[in-house]
């Protein structure tokens, strides 16, 4: 079982910048892909951005340009988010696929974006 645990939330004015980490309790071997979600109040979970183990990756349109999601190889996984808006403010996820195997979720952490 992996446990997956995101740090690096809060308060920021609009126009600043966060870095969400997300740490799993083990390192991950074989091929996988982390993600990162956010869920606005009263708003479906919807995908921000991915990174493959081969470093490829992928991002909303909504973010492009703005956040960099980035990994350490098999342990950590990072989001810099940057310019950010109040539509950004939502509790963000992290969530690792695996490959031909099931998916973990972290418990999420709370973004709050002032304007």
């Amino acid at each position: 079982q992996v446990q997956l645990v995101e740090s690096g939330g809060g308060l920021v004015q609009a126009g600043g910048s966060l870095r969400l980490s997300c740490a799993p309790n083990r390192p991950i071997f074989g091929r996988n892909t982390m993600a990162w979600y956010r869920q606005a109040p009263g708003k479906e979970r919807e995908f921000v951005a991915h990174i493959t183990t081969e470093g490829a990756t992928n991002y909303a349109e909504f973010v492009t340009g703005r956040f960099t999601i980035s990994r350490d190889n098999n342990r950590m996984m990072y989001l810099q988010m940057n310019s950010l808006k109040p539509d950004d403010t939502a509790v963000y996820y992290c969530k690792l696929e695996v490959a031909r195997g099931p998916n973990f979720w972290g418990q999420g952490i709370q973004v709050t974006v002032s304007s």
